[in-house]
């Protein structure tokens, strides 16, 4: 009987997806759900013929040194594969893929979520009635701003972009966005949706900005502090992207002056660490954070999983795998 291939798999998937894993390969699962330290992913590298990771462990070129001559493939669980030195990879014949697409609608719910979240101050109204601070309804307290007939902007017009600018239509937002490629006409024509070729005068005419684009080296920062200076005073910014596309330190800094009238964040950039300045915020109900959730959906977990298995199973089979990362497509 034909050996089957050894998957080493960095962390707890759901069951169903790991039952069909035990059932395909030898999977070696990660049953505590503890993050691998480098000492366990050097391991699994040297032993596994696919390495099935996460965005919480760092596939560099150093790791990838130490790889044994049975890795083939490594399917990362998640979109981003900023984590994945792909160019390394490729060069030592290591194919990489992601799960594209499964988080676009569900990443699109959370960040609209946020934007009405600081809108709305939804967060610090949720909280006065369980710790018994509500003397009672007044027309000047807890006062947030509408959202119907401002200007959205949105940074990174892919899936999970033109998701969000669906649903902010609804709200009766005005679309705007800025994008390395302008979308097609007919994108534009369905969402009503005004391009900016530049980034800078975009963000000095919205009322709310959204961080929608993938982390890569032209991305780190893309929101410094000379942009973000650029902005409203009676704007909000809401990042469900990746934190190391907002200069953080800066941000807290305009949040503290009173620069900015809020901001919600689901991606920090030193995960888990989160700045200290932002936590100070939260406390003081002037920034929105959440714990990296903004794709955790019970649907979108199985869907990753089911497209991990996927790719697994078409590079066994000799075939191109159906969601292929290439250094050209970064």
């Amino acid at each position: 009987m034909k050996k089957k291939p050894l998957v080493v798999v960095t962390r707890k998937l759901p069951e169903v997806v790991e039952t069909r894993m035990r059932e395909l390969f030898d999977a070696r699962l990660n049953i505590d759900d503890r993050p691998m330290t480098p000492t366990d992913l050097v391991e699994a590298v040297r032993t596994a013929d696919v390495l099935v990771p996460t965005i919480t462990d760092r596939i560099d070129a150093s790791l990838l040194a130490q790889a044994g001559g049975h890795l083939k493939l490594i399917a990362n669980f998640g979109t981003g594969v900023d984590h994945i030195d792909v160019q390394t990879a490729l060069s030592r014949g290591i194919t990489v893929t992601n799960t594209p697409g499964v988080l676009t609608q569900d990443t699109a719910d959370m960040t609209m979520a946020l934007i009405l979240a600081v809108a709305r101050h939804i967060p610090e109204g949720a909280r006065i009635l369980p710790e018994g601070e509500w003397a009672g309804w007044s027309p000047t307290w807890m006062l947030g701003r509408r959202i119907t007939g401002k200007r959205l902007g949105i940074v990174g017009m892919g899936r999970i972009g033109q998701a969000l600018a669906r649903r902010a239509r609804a709200f009766g937002l005005s679309i705007h966005y800025h994008n390395r490629r302008r979308v097609p006409a007919v994108i534009e024509e369905e969402l009503e949706a005004t391009y900016w070729e530049s980034l800078d005068q975009m963000l000095a005419r919205m009322d709310i900005v959204s961080v929608n684009c993938p982390h890569t080296p032209a991305t780190y920062h893309l929101l410094s502090a000379r942009r973000l200076k650029l902005m409203k005073r009676e704007a909000i910014i809401v990042n469900t992207a990746r934190g190391e596309i907002i200069d953080e330190t800066a941000l807290a800094r305009m949040l503290e002056a009173g620069e900015l009238a809020g901001a919600g964040l689901d991606v920090f950039e030193h995960e888990p660490a989160v700045n200290p300045r932002l936590l100070k915020l939260a406390k003081q109900h002037r920034v929105v954070l959440l714990p990296h959730m903004g794709s955790a959906t019970i649907e979108g977990r199985i869907d990753m999983g089911e497209k991990v298995i996927v790719n697994i199973k078409t590079f066994l089979d000799g075939h191109r795998p159906p969601d292929r990362v290439l250094p050209s497509m970064l």
